[in-house]
């Protein structure tokens, strides 16, 4: 399986698919098309039925060879890469029986050093695909789709192995925030669900950030500097003093675990017109809404010492935190457990630090953890995957259809 998973790892990583935030079109760009397209192609080969829809969401199911009624499990990932690093022209280096030492990343300059990324020690002796250091992977979310086809594809060469209906999602757009906007839960047709969208070995998430965007935008007004006093306004001023009464050490730097924050995204303008892009995110729904009121306060605290109201605020919710779909559902939180025992895994069930797409298909009705991948230093030209992990992870997703054939059809 290892020659297996590194072909089609290489095969689907030099596709670009890079998401661009900036279209309003989905999928955000067309490239992803290639390689929806691609699997469509090698689900039918399989002998799987195919649904692709005109927004480029590509459904597959797996029928069932047992006469038992059981749920319907889902295995979602997808297509795209991150917009944030060049995503174009990957050349993947492989890396045998990994050292636990310093990796060149071609003839780029830039290194994996374990001395800046310790975890690297836990992948020694493994196999291991890295950039050339030009480029991203893009094995966030390609890993995962490897590890779905393989995993399907192995159910299939072995019919001895019994599972109930399995779905599988291809989505676009993960990476700016759209995944499961045009998702059709309905059709999608499943009980529950899991991405495979994680990094290290053992990652079990079922609880996600709250989050939202502020909009934060200052009206100045400009006059000449030499005869400003007590009437200019300037608004990259207000910008800065909004910034300096939010808390100095809720922001990503300085915080981890179940501890939220306020992040400054972007900050630009000038005297006469300024606009800052905040993220918030807590795991904890109340101080998730504190945050945003904080926001609130400042702007009109600060209006307050004007004679027009100079900050306007525009706060928007992105998702919420999946824990409160996902828990109410054990199940589907111990079916995973369990595999992972067998395997002899432990579990991390730390919280997300962010969001996935199961973050909103949660909300949407669809319960959607997130397992590991075996990949890890996403979005960067520091990427890389664990073939080895990768390898368990197919067994891992064998392991929870055999598991679902357990359960009556009325748990859901």
């Amino acid at each position: 399986m290892k020659s297996q998973i590194i072909e089609r790892l290489t095969r689907y990583v030099k596709i670009n698919t890079q998401s661009d935030p900036n279209s309003s079109e989905t999928p955000s760009t067309s490239q992803q098309w290639d390689l929806i397209n691609l699997l469509e192609t090698e689900l039918k080969d399989m002998g799987l039925q195919t649904d692709l829809d005109q927004h480029g969401y590509l459904f597959a199911t797996l029928e069932s060879n047992i006469e038992k009624n059981v749920p319907t499990v889902g295995f979602l990932a997808h297509v795209d890469t991150s917009p944030d690093f060049n995503a174009s022209h990957v050349n993947p280096q492989i890396i045998e029986d990994y050292d636990g030492e310093t990796i060149q990343l071609g003839q780029s300059g830039r290194q994996l050093d374990p001395n800046i990324f310790p975890d690297m020690k836990k992948v020694t002796g493994h196999t291991l695909m890295t950039t050339d250091g030009t480029s991203l992977l893009g094995a966030d979310d390609k890993a995962g789709i490897v590890e779905i086809m393989e995993a399907i594809q192995y159910l299939i060469n072995h019919p001895e192995i019994k599972h109930g209906p399995i779905r599988i999602g291809f989505t676009p757009d993960e990476e700016i925030g759209r995944g499961p906007h045009r998702f059709d839960v309905e059709r999608f047709a499943a009980d529950f669900a899991y991405t495979m969208d994680g990094s290290q070995l053992g990652e079990l998430q079922f609880e996600s950030f709250n989050a939202a965007e502020a909009i934060v935008t200052f009206e100045g007004v400009n006059v000449h500097p030499g005869s400003a006093k007590d009437k200019m306004v300037n608004a990259l001023q207000l910008a800065t003093s909004f910034n300096a009464e939010l808390p100095e050490q809720e922001v990503p730097e300085h915080t981890d675990g179940y501890e939220g924050f306020y992040h400054l995204m972007h900050l630009n303008g000038d005297v006469e017109k300024a606009r800052a892009h905040y993220i918030i995110r807590d795991h904890n729904r109340q101080q998730f809404e504190a945050r945003k009121t904080t926001l609130k306060t400042i702007q009109e605290r600060l209006n307050q010492n004007y004679h027009y109201n100079p900050i306007t605020l525009e706060i928007n919710d992105q998702y919420f935190n999946m824990a409160e779909k996902i828990l109410p559902h054990q199940h589907i939180i111990d079916i995973p457990k369990a595999v992972f025992e067998e395997l002899g895994i432990s579990p991390n069930t730390a919280p997300i630090r962010g969001g996935t797409d199961g973050s909103q298909l949660s909300f949407m009705g669809l319960p959607t953890p997130n397992i590991f991948t075996g990949c890890d230093q996403f979005h960067g030209p520091y990427e890389y995957a664990s073939i080895d992990v990768m390898m368990i992870s197919v067994q891992v997703i064998i392991g929870i259809v055999e598991k679902v054939t357990t359960l009556d059809n009325d748990v859901k």
